[in-house]
C-alpha cells in the first residue's frame, strides 16, 4: 500500500513538473516586457539621482559617449523613468525602469542602455511621448544608434 501512495506521489509530481516546463516552453515573449513605470515620477526628489559631475570621471568613462549619455539621460530623467530597458536588467539588477541604468554605473557598461537613452532623448527632442518611445523600443527603434558618432 505505501508503494502505491508513493508511486502516485511520483507521478503527481513527474505530471506538475512536466505542465509547468511545457508552460514556460509555449509562454508567448511578447507578454514579457521589462520593468517601466507607466507614468511621470510624482516627485522626481525622491528618487536616487542621476550620476553626474565628478562622478562622470575615471575607469568607468573610457569613451566620449559614456559621458554624454548620462547628461542627456540627466535631462529627460522622468521620461526615462517611463521605459523599459531591453537588457532586461530589471531580472538581473532589479531596475525599475531605464532610469535606474544611470543612478549607478550600469550605463556605461550596456550598449542596450546607452543607445536607449539617447534614442529617448532623441525622440523626446521631437516631441514624442514616452508612451510613443516606448513604443519605439519594443521595435528595437534604437538599435540603429552607432554610440561611437554620440
Amino acid at each position: 500500500m505505501q508503494k502505491l501512495i508513493r508511486n502516485r506521489w511520483i507521478l503527481a509530481l513527474a505530471v506538475f513538473a512536466l505542465t509547468a516546463a511545457s508552460y514556460a516552453q509555449w509562454s508567448n515573449p511578447a507578454d514579457d516586457v521589462p520593468a517601466y513605470h507607466p507614468s511621470a515620477p510624482l516627485k522626481m526628489a525622491a528618487l536616487p539621482p542621476i550620476l553626474s559631475g565628478a562622478k562622470l570621471t575615471g575607469e568607468n568613462f573610457q569613451y566620449p559617449w559614456q559621458v554624454h549619455v548620462y547628461k542627456q539621460a540627466a535631462q529627460i530623467a522622468n521620461v526615462i523613468y517611463q521605459l523599459p530597458c531591453n537588457c532586461r536588467c530589471d531580472r538581473a539588477l532589479g531596475h525599475t525602469s531605464l532610469r535606474s541604468c544611470y543612478e549607478g554605473l550600469h550605463g556605461t557598461e550596456c550598449s542596450t542602455c546607452a543607445k536607449e537613452a539617447f534614442y529617448a532623448f532623441a525622440q523626446t527632442k521631437a516631441g514624442k511621448t514616452p508612451a510613443q518611445i516606448r513604443a519605439g523600443i519594443a521595435r528595437h527603434d534604437y538599435e540603429a544608434i552607432d554610440l561611437e558618432k554620440q
